[in-house]
């Protein structure tokens, strides 16, 4: 993709970045640097609980926002327009659908997790089932995840942004991010990264309201919007093939289940067992709900966060839309030497609808803002997955390697880890670079669909079925992975054919949707799951005193940071071997007893406001369908 940049005609920025751009800019990133400063002094971050976990001690608008906001990476921002302008608005299901996974994390999962006391997923896994081999097994996954999806993926497209907008060097742009990120993620732990989280998403939603009205306004308000688009056509196309029209169905959420590029059935099953990884299950998502001061604010952080990905449709799907009716030439096009001059990949430049409408649109000054919102996005999700992989790593790995490491060498590992994880996604971005150029989003959702769909089949299982062991769950997960790596080692050999190249690949490629894999994968693991448990003795009653639905006290825990569990009262629950010594970032009792009740009050007026929402849900999409 490197040589066709240098040439491309679209890196020229179409206006000069001007002094108004440069001031904004600066004055956003030392706020940035200033929020992040302050709130560390706040929480006292030289304890494990403080550092990994804010103290445990944050309000619900941060939370609601935090979920937001790292989940929106720029990689969402590039990918979700991106997509838009390519197939139209199904791509908006994948947001909806959070709104049930965030409900079903805030009433179900975090009772759990608080009640067993935990820091990390696969500590939970490891305390339900006991044995090592899962939880090492989990945070293995966990890391390759991060960098395979996550860190590369938005390093990318945050760079392919900065590319568009100044016609910098891809690799001095992404340098010069990761090094403010890094040094406020390492700094700061997980304060720093909640209360900038949410200074970025207020500029992030505002920042793309201005942008998508400014949008509307080019091509005469939304009411055109389908005609328009219908009419979106490159000038030069592939003869004889029909890849340069726009998509029939493009203004429908629910597409035909065989031939639609988004079925219905894998949007609902599929997507809602990829939704349950991500929300209730995913240590970057987790973490934010567990660092709340009760459940009310748990669950209010969770109904924030679902109002606010109800947006990305019109802010962000939409636009990428107009972006395709403005220049059909360079979003739309199919010609392979055509997309490689416009943006340096020959499968297709849909990436480029959202970089190219902030370029084209935006006075001066709102362009720098726009700019430092995506720079945001990238840092806020990036801060996020830095912070909990590093507590994945130390948490999970190196005390297991080193069961009477300090306190210190623990937090000084947790930061040398944030740097290997930077080494290695620089390292990943011109293989990332070079591979699939098509569409970002359709990427990050294949990878999941392949590597996600066992751990939530083991997670579901794990909280609903006592009988579920340890036995059972690590061999469900390794035929999962077994069978996801298969199908994601064919989507790397057979990629997918470009415009007017016949479809050669096997039938399991071509036939069965990623969607519609990722059903059949946690099916299957659910089966073996089942069956290996059922061979096996069940788990004795008090190894599930408080680590399912069925079995959870109503007294909790103190929650403790060392991989040990205080326990209720009579102490039923026995510590885990390897961790002997007391725990110093323990808060008193009080806090733990404080966290899992809640005021009746309260617990009513978050179940109102959900039923709200879904009604809210649900009326978009009949609307829409």
């Amino acid at each position: 993709m490197m040589e066709g940049n240098s040439s491309a005609g679209s890196f020229t920025p179409a206006q000069q970045f001007s002094i108004a751009d440069l001031v904004v800019v600066v004055v956003y990133f030392s706020l940035n640097v200033a929020v992040g400063i302050w709130s560390s002094c706040r929480v006292n971050r030289n304890t494990v609980s403080g550092y990994f976990l804010a103290g445990r001690d944050m309000a619900w608008w941060p939370i609601g926002a935090s979920l937001f906001a790292s989940s929106e990476g720029s990689g969402l921002f590039i990918g979700l327009a991106g997509t838009g302008a390519a197939g139209g608005i199904a791509v908006a299901g994948f947001e909806w659908n959070a709104t049930y996974a965030l409900l079903a994390l805030a009433w179900v999962f975090v009772p759990v997790y608080i009640s067993s006391g935990i820091v990390t997923m696969p500590e939970y896994l490891q305390r339900r089932f006991g044995g090592e081999r899962i939880r090492m097994y989990l945070s293995g996954l966990s890391l390759l995840l991060s960098i395979f999806t996550k860190i590369s993926t938005d390093l990318y497209s945050g760079a392919l942004f900065v590319q568009v907008c100044l016609g910098w060097d891809l690799y001095l742009s992404t340098v010069l991010m990761l090094v403010v990120t890094g040094l406020y993620t390492i700094a700061g732990g997980l304060a720093a990264v909640i209360y900038t989280d949410a200074l970025q998403t207020l500029i992030m939603v505002l920042g793309a309201i201005v942008l998508a009205v400014k949008a509307f306004n080019e091509i005469g308000g939304y009411p055109n919007l389908e005609q328009a688009y219908l009419k979106a056509v490159p000038s030069k196309i592939v003869p004889n093939t029909t890849c340069h029209l726009p998509r029939v169905d493009a203004m429908h959420l629910f597409r035909d289940p065989v031939s639609g590029d988004l079925p219905w059935t894998g949007m609902t099953f599929g997507l809602s067992i990829m939704a349950t990884w991500y929300w209730c299950t995913d240590q970057v998502i987790v973490q934010r709900s567990l660092s709340a001061k009760s459940l009310s604010h748990a669950k209010a952080g969770s109904i924030l966060a679902s109002y606010l990905k109800m947006l990305p449709l019109f802010v962000i799907i939409m636009p990428g839309m107009i972006s395709r009716v403005l220049y059909p030439d360079a979003v739309a096009c199919v010609d392979p030497e055509e997309c490689a001059r416009v943006c340096g990949a020959a499968v297709g430049c849909s990436n480029i609808a959202y970089p190219k409408l902030v370029v084209e649109l935006m006075p001066s000054g709102l362009r720098g803002l726009m700019i430092a919102v995506m720079m945001a996005a990238l840092m806020s999700s990036l801060t996020s997955i830095f912070n909990s992989s590093s507590t994945l790593f130390t948490m999970d790995i190196w005390r297991k390697l080193r069961p009477e490491a300090g306190e210190r060498e623990l937090l000084l590992v947790g930061r040398v880890v944030t740097v290997v994880l930077v080494a290695l996604s620089v390292v990943w971005i011109p293989i990332l670079q070079s591979s699939s150029g098509g569409q970002l989003f359709v990427y990050i959702q294949a990878v999941t669909s392949y590597l996600a769909p066992p751990v939530t089949a083991v997670f579901i299982l794990a909280v609903f079925w006592p009988r579920a062991n340890e036995q059972g769950a690590f061999w469900g997960m390794m035929a999962g992975l077994v069978l996801g790596l298969a199908r994601m080692g064919l989507e790397l050999a057979y990629p997918a054919p470009r415009c007017g190249v016949p479809d050669r690949r096997p039938w399991l490629l071509a036939d069965i949707h990623y969607l519609h894999f990722a059903v059949l994968l946690c099916a299957a693991t659910g089966a073996v799951v089942v069956g290996g448990s059922l061979l096996s003795p069940p788990p004795p009653p008090a190894q599930l005193k408080d680590l399912t639905w069925w079995t959870l006290s109503r007294e909790p825990p103190q929650p403790s940071v060392d991989g040990t569990s205080q326990g209720p009262p009579d102490g039923s629950c026995s510590a885990t071997p390897g961790s002997q010594q007391p725990s110093k970032a323990e808060g008193p009792p009080a806090t733990s007893l404080k966290k899992a009740m809640e005021p009746p009050f309260w617990a009513r007026v978050c179940s109102i406001n959900a039923i709200v929402l879904m009604c809210i849900n649900i009326f978009c999409y009949a609307y829409f369908a």
